[in-house]
């Protein structure tokens, strides 16, 4: 997974590639640990993201509540095959997508 990270204000905005399991989500959790408490606006760009395992769901989990305490969180450009994902596993009504 190639993953891009921007700054634009107070938001910074992980921009992803590729595929979300059980390889490279320790990777992406690992990523957003390192940014730590810098994070105040989360924008997570699954544009380039084809397919997420449990292993991605739960880093996406983690996250939100980490967000939750110091900021915000958001998914933006969700493919529909992600989409239904997170729809089948309920992941759709606690994050933000738009």
């Amino acid at each position: 997974m190639n993953i891009n990270i921007e700054k634009v204000d107070n938001s910074t905005i992980f921009k992803l590639e590729g595929r979300l399991d059980t390889v490279t989500a320790p990777e992406l959790e690992q990523v957003i640990n390192n940014e730590g408490e810098a994070l105040e606006n989360l924008v997570l760009d699954f544009g380039g993201i084809n397919y997420i395992s449990s292993a991605g769901l739960r880093v996406l989990l983690g996250t939100q509540k980490k967000m939750n305490a110091q900021g915000s969180m958001e998914l933006i450009n969700v493919s529909e095959d992600v989409m239904d994902i997170l729809e089948m596993t309920g992941f759709a009504d606690i994050l933000v997508i738009k």
